[in-house]
């Protein structure tokens, strides 16, 4: 299959998956029959460009190197991030714009604009799916258009995706993870000894946290992850509101030299359960016996225990977030339309 290929967002994800596109090129063709050609990139900070002859990626990712926009590259400029969805040649649109828990826009009008115009999308951004996870996912079946959004959870490790694959025709009973590497992240350095203000500054200083780290430490982020999972998985229209949240920010290092004294460890836990039609969430820090493998997760690692009828309980383990990380899941997104669509 050949994709032409409009990215809507050309920050850290974004750039990761063209680079990979490139390092893979000729995997890609010889092993899975895919094609591909750039037409269009918009970003904010570096500007929009369309051009349906092809734009030079290595050129493009060498000029954000250097901090350049696209006014150096060949094509036509100057248009919206929506004009760039409607007016390019593309067949898949790459929304990786930053991930708005609010309303989900912008990503949510590009996303909806790329589905009506019958094109597929693969994304990384967890507000759309989270909020509007049943209405996006009808319109595209409407327009015969595919959406897949693997990045959204666990980056580019397996997780809700393995239903379709390997566990296919397992039925899914429960699901508890460690959704968030940055809280837990903090408590692996709680549990070195340093208190909650000193463990976040170090994140902030690593990297590994905003400035303003609300979204992760309050909860929000691994949140807004179990719901696309529930909804994946079990079919629902769960919204934020139905979970009952706490983050980590009332943990003290004698909330962790306590758990440790009892044989647990404490971890910000994502758990659901469907119980007949109903199901029954939270995400809360909570005290893990250090025998479960969750309790064994450290730093910005992420991992996620399904409840099986077929296999009992399978972890997966893996990185949560990463450049590279992300920008695989959206190649395995592109190689899943393109077994999809070639089936079909």
């Amino acid at each position: 299959m050949h994709f032409d290929i409009a990215f809507i967002g050309f920050g850290t994800v974004g750039r990761g998956m063209a680079e990979l596109l490139l390092e893979k090129k000729s995997i890609l063709e010889k092993l899975y029959n895919i094609t591909w050609r750039v037409v269009a990139i918009s970003d904010l900070r570096y500007g929009s460009i369309i051009n349906d002859n092809g734009i030079d990626l290595k050129e493009a990712l060498s000029l954000v190197e250097s901090n350049k926009d696209f006014k150096f590259l060949n094509g036509k400029r100057g248009l919206s991030s929506i004009e760039v969805i409607k007016e390019s040649n593309s067949n898949l649109i790459v929304e990786v714009t930053w991930t708005n828990l609010i309303d989900g826009e912008p990503g949510y009008s590009h996303v909806k604009t790329a589905l009506n115009l019958g094109k597929n999308v693969i994304t990384t951004n967890k507000g759309p799916i989270a909020l509007y996870y049943k209405e996006l996912k009808e319109l595209a079946n409407r327009k015969n258009a595919q959406l897949r959004y693997k990045g959204t959870v666990m980056s580019g490790t397996p997780s809700f995706n393995i239903f379709e694959g390997p566990l296919a025709g397992c039925n899914v009973e429960s699901i508890r993870g460690i959704l968030n590497g940055t809280t837990n992240f903090i408590l692996t350095e709680m549990e070195k000894g340093l208190d909650y203000e000193q463990a976040l500054k170090e994140a902030q200083r690593l990297g590994y946290a905003e400035a303003d780290p609300t979204m992760d430490v309050e909860g929000l982020d691994a949140t807004a992850k179990l719901v696309i999972l529930i909804n994946t998985i079990f079919d629902m229209d769960i919204k934020l509101s139905d979970i009952r949240r706490k983050g980590i920010t009332s943990i003290r290092i004698n909330d962790i030299k306590e758990a440790l004294n009892m044989g647990k460890r404490i971890k910000l836990i994502a758990k659901a359960e469907k119980i007949d039609n109903k199901i029954l969430a939270e995400v809360s820090p909570q005290y893990i016996p250090i025998s479960d493998p969750l309790a064994n997760i450290m730093g910005v690692m992420n991992a996620i225990t399904f409840k099986t009828d077929c296999l009992g309980d399978v972890t997966i383990v893996g990185p949560g977030a990463g450049k590279r990380a992300t920008g695989y899941a959206l190649i395995s997104d592109m190689i899943a339309i393109s077994n999809k669509l070639s089936k079909d």
